[in-house]
């Protein structure tokens, strides 16, 4: 292992600089080391070790003070924005941002929200880990019904790149055999419970074009020779995840990237060092490195490196390169198409059902499942789109048998009530929508005409609003669902929309900005997350998508990223960089 693994100030000149430490960072220094290039990851945030920094661990919710509820001036003070994020709790704030040291604008009328969390390990630490592959439906749709680019690759430029990342990262689902969602290489799946089993069997009688599926996700079921070596065992279904997992079942850079990287003693790490913009020779055309801010004292130093791959984020690349402002760029830099920033994208979760089912007394689960039920976009193609909108959505949800909890909010008093909180209620089962939104030009993210933060860097503007598509979207998505759940003998059927109260952001699914594309007059990247513009220049995070898909993002950022490396590294053994 390398004897300095974290720095600060450093004359080298690396091989290679990675700007960021999540799912793209983590498999960027993975490959680099690997292959045996002198590698700097730089972090913006602190330090959180495998296992030590798991500070609230297996801790239960009875030794916490407000039983993980967050105190609500510390909320309103602190964590506004971030607290709105499912994960977000007592045990688990301290892997979020302050929102009161990480501002940022929004357009008038309009909203955005910006889910952060500033460590080593990013977002791999309290991510949501469903993974799913983009089919060849999904490559071909902005060509196939004009809305967006067309991407500059399709699916079978990432197939092996796929099957790559997952044998090692290590994802649990079944084959489905699927036209609109490609198998994975699976380790086992997680069970369906009894009622769910039903539910299936009805909406393959009922909705024989809408299969539901067990959920892929990023947990180890059956781990290989190579995980358990790392330290990485069976997830235990405890519901810990966003906490950290000590016992390595869930993919994050630290149980799995990381650790690869680390043996090599290829890898340096600069944490606390925030990116305020990149170096840029006018005459090579290439970066030569990284302006940094210290993140505590604040103080400015420099790295350099023959090579840099921007994997800080969708949002966090995009300000990164709009703050690069030089001679030949002085609108961002890689910009001469003039589309950085544009065409920000998210899902949209805005919709579902939920319904009663009767019967099975008799049956529960064991332990927390980490995933639930998954039915894939039944309008994948143009042929089968609705009449009132484009593309389509995926539904996700799952059973679950009332608990103590639920049973507080129902009315009742007296003795035969308290009793009935120790037996558990009735089953319900829910859908909920993930929709695809499409790209549009006029949803952007721009720098703040005067705004800074505390490093000095424009804060980003946020212009970005749903549009009817969207919105046509999930109200058939509310009515498909309950007529589902009718249909499958639900009963007490509620379905609802929130597209008017839930801004873009939510998901945490930020895509877009910096996307890829054929014709450098309307993209940045080209199809192998290289700047057009710049040669030693490589974005492979989410800032190259060209639209949304409706499947999880994650698991296609780990099979661009082990591309982009790939093709990255052939270059420069030719010299072309």
């Amino acid at each position: 292992m390398n004897e300095k693994l974290y720095i600060e100030e450093s004359n080298e000149e690396f091989d290679v600089i990675i700007v960021g430490s999540g799912v793209t960072g983590g498999w960027a220094a993975k490959e680099f080391c690997e292959k045996g290039f002198k590698t700097l990851m730089i972090e913006r945030g602190r330090v959180v070790e495998h296992r030590k920094d798991y500070t609230t661990e297996n801790t239960p919710p009875w030794k916490f003070e407000n039983r993980t509820k967050v105190d609500n001036l510390l909320v309103q003070e602190q964590y506004k924005i971030q607290s709105k994020c499912y994960a977000f709790n007592e045990t688990t704030k301290h892997f979020f941002g302050n929102d009161r040291d990480l501002p940022y604008t929004t357009e008038k009328g309009t909203d955005f929200g910006w889910i952060r969390s500033n460590q080593l390990g990013g977002k791999s630490l309290t991510w949501h880990r469903q993974s799913y592959r983009m089919s060849e439906f999904d490559f071909a749709a902005n060509k196939a019904d004009g809305y967006g680019n067309d991407w500059p690759i399709r699916y079978k430029d990432l197939e092996k790149w796929y099957a790559y990342v997952e044998v090692h990262a290590g994802i649990s689902g079944n084959k489905d055999k699927l036209p609109q969602l490609p198998d994975s290489e699976f380790q086992p799946p997680f069970e369906m419970m009894a009622p769910e089993k039903d539910i299936q069997k009805s909406f393959a009688e009922h909705f024989p074009d809408r299969p539901m599926i067990m959920g892929r996700t990023a947990h180890l079921t059956k781990p290989t020779p190579k995980q358990t070596q790392q330290g990485r065992i069976t997830c235990q279904a405890r519901s810990e995840c966003q906490k950290g997992c000590s016992f390595g079942a869930y993919f994050s850079t630290q149980s799995s990237t990381l650790p690869d990287a680390l043996k090599t003693g290829n890898l340096q790490i600069a944490p606390n060092s925030v990116v305020h913009s990149l170096i840029y020779d006018e005459t090579s055309k290439r970066v030569k490195g990284v302006n940094v801010v210290d993140n505590e004292n604040l103080s400015t130093r420099e790295y350099r490196a023959k090579v840099v791959f921007m994997c800080a984020s969708t949002l966090g690349t995009t300000q990164v390169l709009l703050n690069t402002k030089t001679k030949s760029f002085p609108n961002g830099l890689a910009n001469s198409s003039g589309v950085l920033g544009h065409y920000l994208m998210d899902h949209c979760y805005n919709a579902g059902a939920s319904a009663d089912f009767d019967g099975y007394e008799d049956e529960y689960y064991s332990g927390r499942r980490p995933t639930g039920i998954y039915v894939p976009n039944f309008r994948y193609e143009p042929s089968k789109y609705h009449k009132k909108y484009v593309r389509g959505y995926a539904l996700g949800g799952g059973a679950s048998r009332r608990d103590w909890m639920g049973q507080a909010w129902q009315p009742g008093v007296g003795k035969d009530f308290k009793e009935s909180f120790k037996k558990p209620g009735p089953w319900n089962f829910g859908l909920y929508a993930q929709g695809e939104m499409l790209p549009r030009f006029d949803n952007q993210v721009s720098l703040h005409p005067t705004r800074k933060d505390k490093w000095g860097i424009p804060l980003l503007h946020f212009n970005v609003k749903w549009s009817d598509n969207e919105k046509f979207m999930m109200e058939d998505c509310a009515e498909s669902s309950a007529e589902m759940l009718r249909k499958a003998g639900g009963t007490n059927i509620n379905s609802y929309t929130s597209i008017d109260t839930n801004p873009p952001g939510m998901a945490i699914h930020e895509l877009g900005t910096a996307r890829m594309g054929r014709d450098p007059k309307d993209s940045v990247l080209n199809g192998y997350n290289q700047a057009h513009d710049i040669a030693n220049l490589f974005i492979p995070d989410g800032s190259s998508y060209c639209s949304t898909a409706t499947v999880n993002p994650s698991l296609t950022f780990m099979a661009l990223t082990v591309r982009a490396v790939d093709y990255c590294v052939k270059e420069m053994q030719q010299r072309r960089i």
